[in-house]
């Protein structure tokens, strides 16, 4: 029987009734899967004639010139620009990209993965910030390690837990410290920290790296100074009205993301909270956006584009050895008008 072109892991997982990481494992043949499940997922593949391995002849065939790139949410502005340095570098090389959102769902990225095996894609690019969680790590390197062994091509933008692959990875943490170091050196001792889900490696390496600096110079950040949310605009804007609604003792806030920051901005003004008169402001990320606000954000730079073509360009490398590679790209502080200093 030929394979349908349409069927997923995701079919296979739902007509055998187990969960997407159990089916990813049985059809990889990894033990850890038991020997009922294992029957009921390779039958349901059978019957659905689900093919996870036929992109290995097409790229033998070296005629699927296309590249996967799953990431977070390419409505931020974020994944936008990083998208971009990729298709930049995609473009020069004729290649064409397919993009999926995962809106931070573990269990969409091991999905859509297991899609771009079927469609044969040349390279996958996992865009954004790995998860706190062994599971997932250990389903995602299980549908990566035949689509490597096939000749797939994979790497990733930040830090991923055990996951075997090319990276580039911002400087999530000592980005963090270098802006805690320059708010301390403008007088602030009194800090609130909206935070994304701390499932996430990005918001946990962004808020250690800020912490640590803090209690370098003597200054504690408690837990209750830290406000978690969803990892969006809204999500800032809610974080903040929260840590408002309990009452802000803080000078400055740091939003661990400039669209959490936006919405921050949004939601200290409807308060009637001046930044940075009243308390200051800052995000991470240095999206275009933040330096035409009212006032422009403090920020951490990153590069976004180029973490793109980086990512692009390590998938590509035609000098692939057992070691993955590691691209470590500086974070740097840039001061607006949303932080100003304060007489202790």
């Amino acid at each position: 029987m030929d394979a349908h072109p349409h069927v997923t892991l995701s079919d296979v997982a739902r007509a055998a009734e187990v969960s997407l990481a159990t089916a990813s494992r049985a059809l990889n043949g990894t033990t850890r899967v038991r020997s009922d499940l294992r029957e009921r997922v390779l039958a349901a593949a059978r019957e659905l004639a689900y093919t996870p391995n036929a992109h290995a002849q097409a790229l033998a065939g070296g005629t699927h010139h296309t590249v996967g790139v799953v990431c977070h949410d390419v409505s931020d502005p974020y994944f936008a620009s990083i998208a971009r340095g990729v298709m930049r570098v995609a473009g020069d090389k004729d290649l064409l990209v397919m993009l999926a959102s995962t809106f931070r769902d573990p269990q969409k990225e091991i999905a859509y993965v297991s899609m771009l095996r079927a469609q044969r894609a040349s390279a996958i690019l996992l865009v954004g910030s790995g998860f706190e969680d062994r599971g997932w790590s250990r389903a995602l390197s299980e549908e990566l390690e035949p689509y490597r062994r096939g000749g797939g091509r994979v790497a990733v933008v930040s830090r991923h837990r055990n996951l075997r692959a090319d990276s580039v990875q911002p400087d999530n943490k000592g980005g963090a410290a270098k802006l805690a170091r320059t708010l301390l050196d403008l007088g602030h001792r009194r800090f609130t920290v909206l935070a994304g889900p701390r499932r996430l490696t990005t918001v946990v390496d962004r808020i250690a790296g800020f912490r640590q600096a803090l209690a370098e110079a003597g200054v504690e950040l408690s837990e209750n100074d830290i406000v978690e949310s969803t990892f969006t605009r809204d999500g800032g804007y809610t974080a903040m009205r929260q840590a408002l609604d309990r009452g802000l003792d803080s000078t400055c806030v740091f939003a661990v993301t400039d669209v959490m920051a936006i919405g921050a901005l949004t939601a200290l003004r409807d308060a009637g909270v001046s930044v940075p008169d009243d308390v200051s402001l800052a995000g991470f990320d240095d999206i275009p956006v933040v330096r035409d606000l009212t006032p422009s954000l403090t920020t951490v730079a990153l590069p976004l584009e180029q973490l793109g073509e980086r990512a692009m360009e390590l998938a590509l490398r035609s000098d692939r050895g057992t070691r993955s590679r590691v691209v470590r790209v500086q974070a740097d502080v840039v001061v607006r008008d949303s932080t100003k200093e304060v007489r202790a």
